[in-house]
């Protein structure tokens, strides 16, 4: 019987699809699914094409995720098989708006049970007004004319100084009255205050949204000067 009555198949055809299989398809599966399960679960990387996390991450960076950083999941799942450690204060996160489903990058202001105010650009936590220092522009690498027409510090908050950078002429949420972080959630928010779209627009985040801890830029480049590599970026460790 001929393969096209398809009753059968030539062993020529079998002998060539096996060949095909052994020799070229599942190796790549496999090493699809090494590499797939390995940026799932322990390290990844993030392309960043908005500006929500300046100074400290600029747009064209390429930052990476520390996924073990506080817990083991299943891979391509959110199913936790164990736990050794919770976002702090000033971490940076990967997480996944509870707005839209988007991963987003952002820094952790307050944790389960903390109470948060911001009064004219500046933090309150649990009644204690955040410590801020003035920072120069110069000190940040690639930065250039991104930091034209803006204030810049660095924010004493959680374990390391950090910088942040606002805005005077945007239209922005500068003060907020106490809220209460209720337990299992987060409140984010960018170090672009003024241009952030963060807590402040959509609420706390659920534990279970948080995908892992960014540590490092691994690699950067400037799209507004056809993304021309900034060497000066490159492994730069966040903080």
């Amino acid at each position: 019987m001929r393969p096209e009555d398809g009753t059968s198949v030539s062993p020529r055809l079998k002998l060539t699809a096996l060949r095909l299989w052994q020799g070229w398809i599942k190796p790549v599966a496999v090493m699809v699914l090494i590499v797939g399960s390995f940026r799932s679960a322990v390290a990844d990387w993030n392309d960043v094409p908005t500006g929500s996390m300046k100074p400290t991450i600029l747009e064209g960076d390429r930052i990476v995720v520390n996924k073990l950083a506080y817990d083991l999941k299943v891979p391509f799942t959110r199913v936790r098989l164990a736990r050794w450690d919770e976002p702090q204060r000033g971490d940076i996160v990967v997480l996944y708006s509870p707005e839209d489903g988007k991963r987003l990058v952002k820094r952790v202001i307050g944790v389960p049970g903390d109470r948060i105010a911001m009064v004219r650009d500046r933090l309150v936590v649990n009644g204690a007004t955040v410590e801020y220092e003035p920072l120069d522009a110069a000190s940040v690498p690639g930065l250039g004319g991104r930091a034209v027409g803006r204030v810049l510090a660095v924010e004493e908050l959680g374990r390391h100084g950090h910088a942040v950078m606002i805005t005077p002429t945007v239209p922005a949420p500068r003060s907020f009255g106490e809220i209460h972080v209720p337990p299992g959630h987060y409140f984010v928010m960018g170090d672009n205050r003024d241009e952030s779209a963060d807590s402040r627009f959509f609420g706390f985040v659920s534990r279970d949204a948080i995908v892992g801890r960014a540590t490092a830029v691994a690699a950067s480049v400037d799209p507004s000067h056809h993304y021309r590599p900034r060497w000066q970026r490159f492994c730069r460790a966040l903080r």
